[in-house]
């Protein structure tokens, strides 16, 4: 599993630019600058949409004062998905980054397996901190909880 002091992968993402879907190396994307990402096992689901997503919209400000150049959602759906779901979402602060194959979430070695709920291969719910590439702080929930990589847990490591 990824580690504080490992840099993050240099592994290409999804987003939806005003021309339509876009790359985004995240390992490029995070140099020179601290960023927050975090991961949810599903967009649209429902702690990831009640809570998980919610907090980090309410909370960009805050994490923008205390020195976070970008807050980055990933999750492993399409970039439409994604797209749909940051502005059902109101959220505009925030880069929502599809991981469409798992490929970040396997190069973290933090997959989750939800195959016995019909969801495939997604990724486990965690957040980080990295800052010029590096991984500086990372929190995994286990299970169905929401503790260790809410938005709030962020705030107070920064």
């Amino acid at each position: 599993m990824a580690a504080i002091g490992d840099k993050i992968p240099s592994i290409t993402l999804s987003v939806m630019g005003a021309e339509g879907p876009e790359a985004l190396n995240i390992a490029d994307f995070c140099a020179g600058k601290k960023v927050v990402l975090f991961a949810v096992p599903g967009a649209f689901t429902p702690t990831c949409s009640a809570a998980h997503l919610p907090g980090y919209v309410v909370h960009a400000d805050t994490l923008k004062a205390k020195g976070v150049d970008a807050i980055v959602c990933t999750s492993v759906n399409d970039v439409f998905v994604m797209n749909a779901w940051g502005n059902a979402s109101n959220a505009e602060q925030i880069v929502m980054a599809a991981d469409g194959n798992g490929e970040l979430a396997c190069a973290l070695d933090l997959v989750l397996d939800a195959e016995g709920f019909g969801m495939g291969k997604r990724s486990c719910r965690y957040a980080m901190i990295v800052d010029n590439g590096e991984i500086t702080a990372l929190n995994v929930d286990e299970g169905g909880g929401l503790d260790k990589s809410s938005a709030e847990s962020i705030l107070a490591l920064l």
